[in-house]
């Protein structure tokens, strides 16, 4: 069997957990492949609204097994509130939620070296969410991280050790900041992540595979975002993209399936970097308040702007995307014409290619198509789309040369269709 994989190709924020939520009924396993706690990923089905950090999105289909991978950083603190939020609503995860011992763990001090490193930048910083999730791929690159595994093994001694090494950084930094009660949180939340079982979760998911189980990994942010192909330095701290989920998890290139790729129909960001098509305006406020655009863990406002295809088609290109699935679709219903960046223009030359760096002199070349305005939210099939949202469509599957297999028409898992066109 292969892995099938499922990311994001834009910024982030595209609606990543809902699609998982809805094909997790055709997966056996469920893993999750990269990223921290600043990922949240919003599940909204029976009248009620569910914000996962680390846990993957397939947690609430009871007869799935889910897993924490080797590519995520874990805080002990945020997993705990997750677990007990989840477990308040009535879902038990022990039996179904399984964690690799080869994850890191953010450390209290983490949390506050990414605090004191974003705070020397002045108005250079990037945005972080400040949940430490930098500075723990710093430790695991330098070789100092701790790992899951680790609290079975000498746990306290290999901690003091980190933490000494940490606390010598702050005083360097002149940093202030009081850690016991960041410890004290912490600790409980190791005792959370004991309740769970714990695994060697590259020996597992190749056992499964040999026997047949399907498997979907499960990407955070989006694929502008990767360290490597993102707007760097403005990017996250690990790999995105879809070659992450074979790192992330323990898996040869080989097994890779279908690479489910989602996007917006427009674009959002959130925190500092190049955004070449973002909208100051009152259109740009439209969207965002039509589309709730504030961030499902941070709350912090999402910029707002028309559909980037350069990017997307960039995205496309490097995740080898098979099948693409376009969210929000509604949120555009109002709107009287729709734009499209479908080239940059950059000091007067025009290219189609993503290139090295995006700086101010960025500008986006649009098309224009006529909006549909018309309330989609309660459709329940293709047959219902207005002509004009057809032609939105063939233009973005004519362009971007992959076909958009599912279209979301709201936040609810009900609201998804599937596209059943022959040319599909």
């Amino acid at each position: 069997m292969k892995v099938d994989v499922l990311l994001g190709l834009q910024w982030g924020d595209e609606g990543k957990g809902k699609i998982v939520d809805v094909l997790t009924p055709g997966y056996d396993i469920i893993a999750r492949f990269q990223g921290g706690p600043n990922a949240g990923h919003t599940l909204e089905f029976q009248g009620q609204k569910y914000v996962l950090r680390s846990i993957p999105s397939g947690i609430f289909q009871g007869d799935k097994i889910n897993i924490i991978g080797n590519g995520v950083v874990l805080d002990p603190t945020l997993f705990k509130e997750e677990v007990e939020a989840l477990e308040k609503s009535g879902h038990d995860l022990t039996k179904r939620l399984y964690i690799s011992r080869k994850a890191h763990l953010i450390l209290p001090t983490h949390r506050l070296l990414d605090a004191a490193y974003e705070a020397q930048k002045g108005s250079s910083k990037i945005g972080t969410t400040g949940k430490g999730i930098g500075p723990t791929y710093t430790d695991k690159v330098s070789r100092n991280g701790l790992r899951i595994g680790d609290i079975e093994y000498n746990f306290e001694e290999k901690y003091k050790k980190a933490i000494a090494r940490h606390e010598q950084l702050l005083k360097q930094m002149n940093y202030d900041y009081d850690l016991a009660p960041l410890e004290k949180s912490f600790f409980e939340g190791i005792k959370t992540i004991q309740r769970f079982k714990l695994i060697d979760s590259d020996h597992f998911i190749n056992k499964e595979l040999n026997i047949k189980k399907t498997v979907l990994a499960e990407g955070a942010q989006g694929t502008m975002l990767d360290i490597d192909f993102g707007s760097y330095p403005y990017v996250t701290s690990s790999n995105t993209i879809s070659a992450g989920a074979c790192t992330g998890l323990g898996v040869a290139p080989s097994k890779i399936g279908e690479v489910y790729g989602i996007f917006k129909a427009y674009c959002t960001r959130v925190g500092s970097g190049p955004f070449p098509t973002e909208l100051f305006d009152e259109t740009g406020q439209k969207m965002r308040d039509i589309g709730r655009e504030y961030g499902s863990v941070t709350g912090r406002p999402r910029r707002c702007g028309w559909i980037d295809l350069v990017a997307l088609r960039y995205a496309i290109m490097i995740d080898g995307v098979t099948q693409l699935i376009m969210m929000k679709s509604d949120v555009l219903d109002s709107f009287e014409s729709i734009k499209a960046c479908v080239a940059y223009k950059i000091d007067g030359v025009e290219t189609a290619d993503f290139p090295f760096e995006i700086e101010d002199n960025v500008e986006p070349v649009y098309i224009e198509l006529p909006g549909w305005q018309t309330d989609m939210t309660k459709m329940q099939s293709e047959n219902e789309f207005p002509e004009e949202f057809n032609a939105y469509l063939s233009f973005l599957e004519e362009f971007l040369l992959v076909n958009i297999k599912i279209v979301s028409v709201g936040p609810d898992r009900e609201q998804t269709i599937i596209r059943y066109s022959e040319e599909n």
